[in-house]
């Protein structure tokens, strides 16, 4: 999405995918919605190879007009073409993944590892 009203953004400090309202002008730059993500590296010290998807979160404002797929989707593309694997623990993501078959392969159920990963996290 670059050129459109919604944008969705990576910004990894935070960790999480963005989803902005650039307004209709395209001159607005306010955050509506958010994909929180903690990578995952099987190794201690190691790259990461596991995406952990935890929370989706879309203003009630904006509710209603498919954003939290389309923030979903952006997230999802992206993590594959930087060679990471999904764990959706988000529940909205594992819906959006079973509604989305074409994504199965780079698709990881979430162990009890990256779930410890996540709490240590917080």
């Amino acid at each position: 999405m670059s050129d459109e009203r919604f944008v969705v953004r990576n910004e990894p400090a935070r960790p999480r995918f963005a989803l902005i309202d650039r307004s209709e002008d395209g001159s607005g730059d306010l955050v509506i919605g958010e994909e929180s993500y903690l990578d995952f590296a099987a190794e201690p010290g190691g790259s990461p190879t596991d995406r952990i998807m935890f929370h989706t979160e879309v203003s009630e404002d904006y509710g209603g007009q498919g954003l939290a797929s389309v923030l979903v989707d952006a997230a999802v593309t992206e993590t594959i073409e930087v060679g990471l694997k999904v764990v959706p623990v988000c529940p909205y993501v594992a819906a959006w993944l079973r509604k989305h078959p074409e994504h199965a392969d780079h698709v990881v159920q979430p162990r009890p590892e990256h779930l410890q990963a996540l709490s240590a996290s917080r």
